[in-house]
């Protein structure tokens, strides 16, 4: 007997191994029999969606100490993807070693860069262990793991570890506890999937992308649109426009959905004094600050 669509578990692209943040976050929004599929790059992730390999993708967009993560924003407005919904991931950075190791038999702890700098109070206290960049958090300890090495660890979530058969030295590494990152779920616009239940939120966000003309006040009147109807704005990105130095693209997160009125008129006002104007997608809030090692 053939399955129907709905019986078809959801394929979700990421960047990295099985065990990176970025599957958490998927599996958060889409529950435990969504199926994840590891890129090693975003790009890869982005071209898996638009192509058709993957219903979904799962991108990281900011960190809460490390910023934007601006190759995603460029991606967004390269493809024509619908932001469907977003999670916040609590990142707990462990020490992870193979099964005997001791912390004093290591000598070096491979992971992200971003991930090794989130982590400094660590290597300060521990100036024998040499921090060494590596692509991704998961891929980190998926490789030490294989090498089995006495001397080796890797820095990556509790999901990595379980994953790879890895034992944790030491839990929660990080400089920051309050240290988070916002993902967003991307799909074709044809393709609208259903969130977990428990990750469905009554607040709705929505995201756009727009132009101004490069002139005084452009971007003030821009703005004014959402001030004017008091729409609460709670992200503003600049992004720059290839081909047109020192001009810009605007990303805006707001509170609202398309479908509400103040917002409507907001966007119809921008399209009257904006160059372009698109729409990435309105989707239910994130909850709450969720924790990723749980």
């Amino acid at each position: 007997m053939s399955r129907s669509v709905e019986d078809t578990p959801t394929t979700v692209a990421f960047q990295g191994e099985h065990g990176a943040f970025s599957e958490l976050a998927a599996r958060e929004l889409l529950g435990q029999d969504a199926v994840t599929l590891p890129y090693r790059k975003f790009e890869e992730m982005f071209e898996a969606v638009s192509g058709g390999q993957a219903d979904s993708a799962i991108a990281p967009i900011e960190n809460s100490l490390a910023g934007s993560v601006h190759q995603n924003y460029d991606l967004m407005m390269q493809h024509e993807l619908t932001v469907v919904g977003e999670a916040y991931v609590r990142v707990v950075h462990n020490l992870i070693a193979a099964p005997g190791v001791r912390l004093s038999d290591i000598r070096r702890a491979h992971s992200h860069p971003v991930a090794l700098a989130q982590c400094a109070r660590f290597f300060k206290t521990n100036p024998h262990i040499e921090p060494l960049p590596a692509y991704d958090t998961a891929g980190s300890v998926k490789m030490v793991l294989e090498s089995q090495s006495q001397e080796e660890a890797a820095i990556g979530s509790r999901l990595a570890a379980y994953t790879y058969g890895g034992r944790i030295l030491i839990e929660g590494i990080e400089d920051h506890a309050k240290n988070f990152t916002r993902f967003l779920l991307l799909v074709r616009p044809e393709r609208m999937l259903p969130l977990k239940v428990g990750a469905v939120s009554p607040n709705r966000k929505t995201s756009i992308v727009f132009r101004t003309a490069n002139k005084p006040g452009a971007l003030f009147k821009a703005l004014a649109a959402f001030s004017l109807r008091d729409v609460d704005l709670t992200k503003i990105e600049s992004r720059p426009i290839e081909g047109r130095p020192w001009e810009y693209s605007f990303y805006l997160d707001l509170g609202g959905d398309v479908k509400d009125p103040r917002v409507n008129r907001a966007l119809a006002h921008l399209s009257e004094t904006a160059e372009s104007v698109r729409v990435l997608g309105s989707y239910p809030g994130a909850n709450s600050e969720s924790a990723a090692d749980s």
